[in-house]
């Protein structure tokens, strides 16, 4: 159990800025914070600008526990200094500078470069994420990096914030997706300045606006999320874009060294490390499709969406990076999208087309790798155009296994779809009743929000409901074990459902009232959220299950804040 800071640091091994190109450009110092265009290399050292007086929050108890952290680490001064910004005292082989890495920005397969203030596509990138250890704990590399830390070369005007908020948010949405059995990057601290604030636009009480409505003044706040990288397919894109065009003389190199150190962090236990570079190049492509079509399925399985997945928002180690505009679904609808400025193209079950757009740009991104190996280039496009078909396969694995069935069956599932988005129903609720096996439809009609539509035709809907669940039950009556080839019993199929279908998920509207309360130094009830929603399948107390597990407020849908927002902070 380490229980200092000075034991944490022994663990400290950077193998980014030991064995990548720094940006030759680049201030050792890392005092480098103003908007600039950065052509090469891939990072730039940054020192994170601490935030004011900062004081506790959270901390992820269970992430502490696999790291072998002791709970008071969080709470120390010098553990506190460093992960709310302040490096300038760390013990060796620690480093007294972060770094930030640019990265290429693909909008649905097609390339950007507007974002960029230059207008070049050389001033994107993290601005205002800051990595500042590397550690090898127990075997695993993991990278923690500050959310918030402070204005980077890519800020683009910004101030290099986050506010609490968006802090709040993310750092129970990290650790709430661990526990779902959803690949992640991970929450390990939170903390809050008892003195600095900036403005941001956001809603006022009760807004129905699309659009922030109103300036608040807001706590500034540092989370420290924590993977084993964090290399985005925008990054690799950022290396192809410019070994494609020949941009400097080391264009080709520099998307070979990426690559391959990609597949030094994310892939080395599954890619032979005595291949040739155009046979890793073929076999990354081949493991990172399996990580992202089951990564997207386990998405919609427990009714996550995304909200903006552009490439630069793609971990290329196949896990949930980006915790800006995301939701999980309240009242089913195939085209949910908690954020304004998404447009359906992101929306709930378009997720499966985005990350399709997003592998053809990873893979796009490989091409010049292989340009002199036609046969591997063949093998490339090949693993590309099978995505859809695996991407499908997933898909129906994940449908059946949440309806307790052996085997997917599209007329039961379309059948479905148009019942739960007609009535509508509450996603989680819905899938978890149904999870008990019910003989009828009332306990069904608990996870109901009764819309007009439901209420006018109510009678032949329930009929159409009462039709399919008979349906659904005739087939779960003829499933068989694989193993034993006898019938598995309603026990066996009810807990093998459960173990797919969560109980509580993490609503909006169980996070506005967290972070409010936060912002006036009040975390009771952030605490609170972050032990419930760390065991998503579990039943919990009568408190808990009268508290969260039921329909949203009707009077809170298309509030924003609380139904959509354009940004998060």
């Amino acid at each position: 159990m380490l229980t200092t800071l000075n034991e944490l640091a022994k663990l400290a091994d950077f193998s980014l800025m030991d064995t990548m190109n720094c940006d030759p450009e680049a201030n050792p110092d890392g005092q480098d914070h103003e908007p600039r265009q950065v052509f090469s290399g891939h990072y730039v050292p940054v020192a994170p600008t601490p935030i004011e007086s900062p004081e506790y929050v959270a901390h992820s108890f269970t992430l502490f526990r696999e790291l072998g952290l002791a709970d008071e680490l969080a709470q120390s001064a010098d553990f506190m200094r460093v992960f709310s910004g302040d490096l300038s005292f760390v013990p060796a082989p620690m480093h007294k500078t972060g770094w930030a890495c640019g990265y290429a920005l693909s909008i649905y397969g097609t390339e950007y470069v507007q974002q960029c203030p230059f207008q070049t596509g050389n001033g994107y990138g993290d601005g205002r994420a800051i990595s500042v250890l590397e550690a090898v704990i127990s075997g695993q590399r993991w990278e923690m990096q500050l959310k918030g830390g402070g204005r980077t070369p890519y800020c683009r005007g910004g101030d290099g914030r986050a506010v609490l908020r968006s802090s709040v948010r993310e750092f129970l949405a990290q650790e709430h997706m661990h526990a779902l059995g959803v690949p992640t990057s991970r929450s390990l601290s939170l903390y809050v300045s008892k003195t600095e604030k900036v403005r941001r636009p956001w809603y006022s009480e009760g807004s129905r606006a699309r659009d922030p409505d109103m300036l608040v003044s807001d706590p500034v706040a540092i989370t420290t999320r924590v993977a084993p990288s964090f290399i985005r397919v925008g990054q690799l894109e950022l290396f192809g874009r410019r070994a494609r065009k020949n941009e400097h003389p080391k264009a080709l190199e520099e998307l070979e060294q990426i690559v391959l150190h990609l597949i030094a962090r994310e892939y080395h236990a599954v890619i032979e490390h005595t291949l040739t570079t155009p046979d890793k190049v073929v076999a990354l492509a081949q493991e990172f499709r399996s990580r992202l079509t089951s990564l997207v399925a386990n998405w919609i399985r427990v009714g996550f969406c995304q909200g903006n997945f552009n490439s630069d928002n793609c971990a290329a180690g196949g896990y949930t990076l980006d915790y800006g505009p995301f939701g999980f679904c309240d009242a089913f609808n195939p085209r949910f999208q908690p954020w304004t400025g998404g447009g359906e193209h992101y929306s709930f079950l378009n997720q499966p087309m985005a990350a399709e757009a997003n592998f053809h740009m990873f893979c796009v991104a490989l091409r010049p790798l292989l340009a002199a190996h036609p046969q591997c280039l063949q093998q490339l496009d090949e693993i590309r155009e099978g995505f859809a078909g695996v991407m499908q396969t997933e898909m129906e694995k994940m449908w059946a296994a949440k309806l307790g069935l052996d085997k997917f069956n599209p007329e039961l599932f379309r059948g479905l779809a148009v019942l739960m988005a007609q009535t509508p129903v509450d996603y989680t609720l819905f899938f978890r009743e149904l999870s008990e096996l019910p003989n009828d439809i009332g306990p069904l009609q608990k996870s109901f929000y009764k819309s007009p539509a439901y209420q006018a035709e109510s009678e032949s809907l329930d009929q159409r409901w009462a039709a399919w669940l008979g349906q659904w039950q005739a087939l779960l009556g003829s499933n068989t074990s694989k193993s034993t080839a006898s019938v598995r019993s309603g026990e066996e199929i009810s807990r093998e459902m459960k173990r797919v279908n969560p109980k509580y998920s993490l609503r909006e509207w169980h996070l506005v009232p967290a972070y409010q309360q936060a912002a006036k130094g009040d975390y009771r009830l952030l605490r609170e959220l972050q032990e419930v929603m760390t065991q998503p399948y579990a039943e919990q107390t009568q408190y808990v299950e009268d508290k969260y597990y039921r329909l949203k407020p009707l009077e809170l849908f298309g509030i924003g804040g609380a139904s959509h927002y354009s940004c998060s902070s």
